[in-house]
């Protein structure tokens, strides 16, 4: 694991890039030595901050969160910007988000100091399907909508097509079901942008076998034992 990644989950620090400040700064030792940017630890290495020992948590937690509009999806910024750490409880190290949502998208974030399940939600490869409800404008034609479900190619390459349904159409806003599995930042919005559909709103109410269902924004819930047993 990366040493950032490790302070990050062991709840050092509130997001990998200020664990990899902490590094820069000589602050972080490991078995003795001053780490490096890049470095590396495995079980039993034994890593300190300021000298004092860090260790990742012994027990697991697993949160759903209805993020509202207007959050960071970070445990910590700089700026001084709400984020979801002021809503998450307190008291639970390494804590991170699964995936992200943009400032004005609102719905479903997994939040877990579990490092594996994280990457198992994030990573390409296991192609963990994230479903969003979006509210549009009416185009004039529906060729923006077949655009889209064909997977338009973007500034970073093409988008595997996606999975849209349209749920309904009432005059000048019609509101979409859409699936997809991959994760790059924004990628909702600029596809819809590359196409011409302009978004009214966004929300995220799947990830994998989570449904966001009736949480209300800004509430959050832990994950139930078949939740997690559909992620193994």
């Amino acid at each position: 694991m990366r040493l950032q990644a490790f302070l990050s989950r062991a709840g050092a620090a509130p997001s990998r890039r200020k664990a990899e400040s902490l590094i820069s700064g000589g602050r972080v030792v490991v078995n003795g030595s001053v780490a490096e940017l890049g470095s590396k630890v495995e079980d039993g290495d034994d890593v300190r901050l300021d000298g004092e020992r860090v260790s990742l948590p012994l027990s697991r937690s697993y949160f759903a969160l209805n993020k509202p509009s207007g959050f960071l999806t970070s445990m910590g910024d700089d700026r001084g910007r709400p984020t979801v750490s002021d809503i998450m409880p307190g008291g639970v190290p390494g804590l991170v988000p699964a995936g992200r949502l943009d400032f004005e998208t609102t719905g479903l974030l997994i939040l877990t100091n579990d490092g594996d399940l994280a990457n198992r939600i994030t990573h390409p490869s296991s192609e963990v399907e994230k479903e969003y409800e979006l509210v549009v404008k009416t185009p004039p034609t529906d060729e923006p909508m077949k655009n889209l479900a064909a997977g338009p190619t973007l500034d970073d390459g093409p988008m595997l097509p996606p999975k849209v349904v349209e749920v309904s159409r009432r005059g000048s806003q019609t509101t979409l079901r859409l699936t997809i599995h991959e994760g790059r930042n924004r990628i909702i919005r600029r596809a819809c942008e590359s196409v011409g559909l302009d978004i009214v709103s966004l929300k995220r109410v799947r990830v994998g076998p989570v449904e966001l269902g009736a949480l209300p924004p800004g509430k959050y819930r832990p994950l139930s034992k078949k939740e997690m047993e559909a992620f193994s």
